[in-house]
């Protein structure tokens, strides 16, 4: 059980490492080949990760409060907010590498509820209707 910990905590570490390590080689050749190029595009994706971060933030309470108003709470409006928080991120690291992971991260295909699953009147899905009074 220890040696799977401290194999654990090993590869953590080479990742946490390697991956600034890797970025920095790819921005070093890439600014051997492109030149200044590759530093105005670590500047505009650090905007757009910026940007991106701020959006989110109003688009989460946006979903939420959409989803909370037709009587049902997304999970997968918390999910695609938080891919577009990781992804804004991403982009405000500087490196090619990590724009590319928050490219296809943006890419990815949204989880939206199709209306048809939410049950409505006649349509065979389970509705209760009753009518509610407080007493003192």
């Amino acid at each position: 059980m220890m040696e799977v910990l401290r194999a654990m905590r090993l590869l953590l570490l080479v990742i946490l490492l390697g991956f600034p390590l890797l970025e920095a080689v790819v921005l070093v050749r890439l600014f051997q080949t492109l030149g200044w190029w590759i530093v105005a595009w670590c500047v505009l994706a650090a905007c757009a990760g910026v940007a991106l971060l701020k959006e989110a933030r109003f688009a989460l309470v946006a979903r939420l409060a959409s989803g909370l108003a037709q009587g049902r709470f997304s999970i997968n409006a918390l999910t695609d907010s938080a891919r577009v928080v990781i992804a804004a991120l991403l982009f405000i690291f500087p490196g090619v590498v990590s724009d590319l992971i928050a490219i296809t991260l943006l890419l990815l295909p949204r989880h939206e509820v199709a209306p048809e699953s939410i049950p409505r009147r006649g349509s065979g899905g389970t509705l209760i209707e009753g009518e509610f009074r407080r007493t003192r």
